[in-house]
């Protein structure tokens, strides 16, 4: 069995779990811990030293995954989303890899919930291109193509029907807040979706986050060419894929 293991850091809770990577799932019961305020490097990365050391498997894993909720490059992450602005430049995976006391390879949240369904969820036999967009506070996106992630795509923050920044307007932060219909939300998915439809020409989109467990509700209502499908492994997602990503390096 191939063993990875995990981390998500998120702007409430950070969570791990060793991952059985031959199956896709989790390989024990994820071990959750808030995320701490104000949510600095150094404070996250002493958290998540915590929940790595509450897994004794964990301690015969070479390469851990985390995921971030910021653009990372070569390590680096260059934004932060509901952490501390002080993430902005710093090498992650440097700090981490020091605090962890093993090699560590840092990605995008939305990447790793990318890959997670695209390898082992709903997009696993689909072998063009696949758009994963996860609905929750904001907007999370993540490309494949062909199996290979196209990372840091960002689309959450696209200028749509002449909102600057889509997220505000069609994540489900928005539906919650405004309380609107399934049906009013979804004229603003139809929205967003048709345009990046129009952006991309994807073979197919899947649709992740919280609310994908209600998607019954407002997928059937989007008019779209590209086929949509709810995610599966929705909030193990980043888990998942940070340690598939962690070690494939």
């Amino acid at each position: 069995m191939v063993m990875g293991f995990g981390i998500d850091i998120g702007g409430t809770g950070t969570k791990g779990a060793p991952v059985n990577l031959d199956k896709g799932k989790l390989a024990a019961d994820r071990f959750r811990i808030p995320t701490p305020k104000p949510a600095t490097p150094e404070a996250v990365a002493e958290v998540a030293r915590q929940i790595v050391e509450h897994f004794p498997e964990a301690q015969d894993v070479p390469q851990i995954g985390v995921a971030i909720p910021a653009v990372v490059q070569h390590g680096v992450a260059r934004s932060a989303a509901n952490i501390d602005e002080s993430w902005i430049d710093t090498d992650v995976d440097a700090l981490f890899t020091e605090v962890l006391g093993r090699s560590v390879h840092v990605v995008n949240d939305a990447d790793a919930a990318g890959v997670a369904e695209n390898d082992f969820g709903a997009a696993r036999d689909e072998h063009g291109l696949v758009c994963v967009i996860t609905l929750g506070t904001g907007i999370g996106s993540a490309l494949i193509n062909a199996g290979t992630l196209v990372p840091n795509t960002e689309f959450g923050h696209l200028e749509v029907d002449g909102h600057a920044n889509v997220e505000t307007w069609a994540a489900a932060s928005a539906y919650e807040r405004e309380e609107l219909s399934w049906e009013a939300w979804a004229e603003r998915l139809q929205t967003y979706f048709a345009h990046l439809e129009r952006l991309l020409s994807p073979d197919l989109f899947v649709v992740g986050g919280g609310v994908s467990k209600d998607s019954d509700k407002f997928l059937p209502l989007l008019d779209l060419r590209t086929p949509i499908i709810p995610a599966k492994h929705r909030n193990n997602a980043g888990i998942i894929g940070a340690a598939q990503l962690g070690v494939l390096g």
